[in-house]
This record gives C-alpha cells, sequence and structure tokens, in this order.
C-alpha cells in the first residue's frame, strides 16, 4: 500500500508517517518497505492522471503487509492503535481461513486417492442406483392375483 493511503487509514498526515518511518528505519526492512524511485513515482503518478502541480512532488514509501502492521505500530495516533489491533485480528481470522481451507483440500486429495483405484466400481453402483430412483420406461405387468372383469 502506498504511504497517503495508509496516512489516510491511520488518520495522520503522509509527512508525518513518512517522518516516523525514518525515525524508525531498522524496523522496516526491504521486505516491509521500499520507496519507489523517480521514475516508477512518474508512472504511478500519470497512471492515476495526477496533475503535475497537484499531489506528492515527494517519491512514496510502498509497503507490504508486514510493513503496514509494523507502522501500525510505530504511530501513536490513537487510530493507528486502533488500525493495529484490527490488522493483527484479520491476520488472525485469513490464517484461520488458511489452515481450515488446507483440512479440506487435504481430505478431499485422501479421499481422491481413496476413490481414484475405485472409479469403475464406482460408477457401475450409481447407474444401479439411477435405474431404481427413475421410473420404468415400459409399464410392466401386475404381479399377484388378477380378477376379470364380469361382462
Amino acid at each position: 500500500m502506498l504511504d497517503s493511503d495508509l496516512a489516510e487509514l491511520f488518520g495522520v498526515e503522509t509527512k508525518r508517517l513518512k517522518e516516523q518511518v525514518r525515525r524508525n528505519i531498522e524496523r522496516f526492512p526491504t521486505s516491509f518497505m521500499f520507496e519507489l524511485t523517480l521514475e516508477e513515482a512518474e508512472n504511478l503518478r500519470s497512471q492515476i492522471a495526477t496533475s503535475s502541480w497537484g499531489g506528492n512532488r515527494f517519491s512514496p514509501f510502498v509497503f507490504t503487509e508486514h510493513g503496514v502492521l509494523m507502522l501500525a505500530n510505530v504511530l501513536r495516533s490513537e487510530s493507528a492503535i486502533k488500525m493495529s489491533i484490527r490488522i493483527i485480528e484479520i491476520f488472525v481470522q485469513m490464517r484461520q481461513v488458511m489452515l481450515t481451507n488446507k483440512d479440506i483440500l487435504l481430505k478431499l486429495e485422501q479421499l481422491e486417492n481413496k476413490v481414484g483405484n475405485h472409479t469403475k466400481e464406482i460408477q457401475v453402483i450409481f447407474e444401479y442406483l439411477k435405474e431404481l430412483v427413475s421410473p420404468p420406461v415400459e409399464p410392466r405387468s401386475k404381479i399377484g392375483f388378477k380378477v376379470k372383469d364380469k361382462k
């Protein structure tokens, strides 16, 4: 995420956000944050149609998800504290969803391995089940005692 977007999210000025990052630069390795080159920043400005007179005149910082979390811990505004807590809650939820999906995929793979060797037998079973469930095509004659009509 861009520094300006995060500044808005955390309720601080972009200038203050960058200031805090520079003061705590040891907390932001390149895997957490990097600064766009002048050329990249210029390409970004042209893509979002910012006029040459408006917008930020400095290259923005870009943060990874880990950088966003670290930034939330560095900033001291009330909204930054709330955001830090919310980010941690979201990461925990995401991890739980991923673990749940991983378990489901593992069970499906195990089922596929078990069933894979018996594909033909299972198809035959399904064909017999379809025959039992679907009504007969031709009407059958009734079984049992038959009464003749008296005319």
